[in-house]
């Protein structure tokens, strides 16, 4: 009742010009005109009921009216599509501990549509928005249960593990961290830029096979990755070999190589995803990814997007079938939330005895993790703007970042 005439005359409008497509358009720009307007002043739950609405019986009711008719069908068909599943994200946020497992992900299957320039800017808006609040809430949650699961009440009471790795995920977490030092993941990255710097394109990829197979300890992994990896890059961007390196190359090179390691079609994994998986622990394929964000960290975006890409085509098994798949999720969620946000973890070794003695063997339980906030560089604020710009796979970008 509190609609205008003029909002109701113009849907009539779209109805008597049987324009479904455009339509379904405004339709999905209202919706996320409001999903913007309710998050902006936090107010959830009204979200959550617009979701609802479109369960509402009263849509699949029969009627004589040919007008009412054909809105019905519209509405009904825009509940079967992808469209309204996008939609439906916005209510995730209400799913903690329940729902399908794949909405443990949501800030994943989110990024494709803040990628999507085909989709209106409010929803584009409203998906950056809440994929950013929920991956913050998961690195709250995470670093809160570190510090209580090490704490006296925490053997009390078990704090609630927002991961799905169960008490090892603290073992995880050290093992990770534990790379320090000169071999520190992001001083191996930026030793390998330094030495890149003015090299030809075929050189450049030669290295960078090197760095991302450099200290792979599972043998059969570094071999598979090796022959598969290097007759994909032979390949690649062949006219640029003798090319001096630049930025746009770099970029566009790691963003293949995500592919190749992911999905390569965007709809099913590609054979060497699940050849590398099931010859090895997840968390070397997690290490060899992330490898690659810290040497061009504007890929981060196209990463997150093929990961939402591997979850889209699993999420339809029972998760006990595809296990092996999210036990990687799992590890890919923990390692990039400690090396690519705004957290910083440290290691704090216990035990005084013996401590001027190098260890022979890394023990975690002889260590306690502490965080700390640190600052976020400009470039990890822009990634993500910066890597919208990169849709045509057919012609390389700018080579200047800031063209973009």
């Amino acid at each position: 009742d509190s609609v205008s005439s003029a909002a109701m005359q113009s849907v009539f409008d779209l109805v008597f010009a049987n324009n479904e497509q455009e339509f379904r358009h405004t339709l999905k720009r209202c919706c996320y005109i409001l999903v913007n307007n309710w998050d902006a002043t936090r107010h959830f739950k009204p979200i959550q009921d617009l979701v609802q609405i479109f369960s509402d019986p009263a849509c699949k009711n029969l009627t004589n009216s040919t007008t009412l008719k054909r809105v019905r069908i519209w509405i009904n068909n825009f509940v079967q599509s992808k469209d309204f599943e996008e939609l439906r994200l916005f209510a995730s946020r209400y799913d903690r501990g329940s729902g399908p497992w794949a909405s443990r992900y949501t800030s994943y299957l989110l990024v494709p549509q803040y990628t999507n320039h085909n989709n209106p800017i409010e929803q584009r808006e409203a998906a950056r928005a809440l994929s950013r609040q929920l991956k913050d809430r998961f690195k709250f949650d995470l670093a809160m249960y570190i510090a209580k699961s090490q704490s006296s009440s925490g053997i009390e009471s078990p704090p609630n593990n927002p991961t799905a790795l169960g008490d090892q995920v603290l073992r995880l977490i050290k093992v990770i961290v534990a790379k320090k030092g000169p071999f520190s993941y992001f001083n191996l990255a930026n030793i390998f830029i330094n030495q890149t710097q003015n090299i030809d394109y075929r050189q450049f990829k030669r290295s960078l096979q090197t760095y991302l197979m450099f200290s792979v300890v599972n043998q059969t992994f570094a071999e598979t990755l090796k022959t598969k990896l290097q007759s994909k890059l032979e390949e690649l961007y062949v006219s640029h070999h003798d090319d001096l390196i630049t930025d746009a190359l770099i970029l566009r090179t790691c963003n293949r190589v995500i592919d190749y390691l992911t999905t390569e079609n965007q709809v099913e994994p590609s054979p060497l995803f699940i050849l590398l998986l099931s010859q090895g622990n997840p968390v070397t394929l997690v290490i060899v990814l992330l490898k690659i964000i810290l040497v061009s960290k504007n890929s981060r975006t196209h990463l997150e997007g093929r990961i939402a890409e591997l979850i889209r085509y699993y999420q339809n098994y029972p998760e006990d079938e595809c296990a092996w798949v999210v036990n990687f999720l799992e590890v890919f969620n923990v390692t990039f939330t400690i090396h690519a946000e705004n957290v910083q973890y440290n290691l704090v070794r216990m035990d005084s005895q013996g401590s001027d003695l190098p260890p022979i063997q890394f023990d975690p339980d002889t260590y306690r993790i502490f965080s700390q906030l640190k600052e976020v560089s400009w470039l990890s604020e822009q990634q993500d703007s910066l890597d919208l710009a990169i849709t045509d796979d057919n012609e390389l970008p700018p080579e200047d970042p800031q063209a973009l």
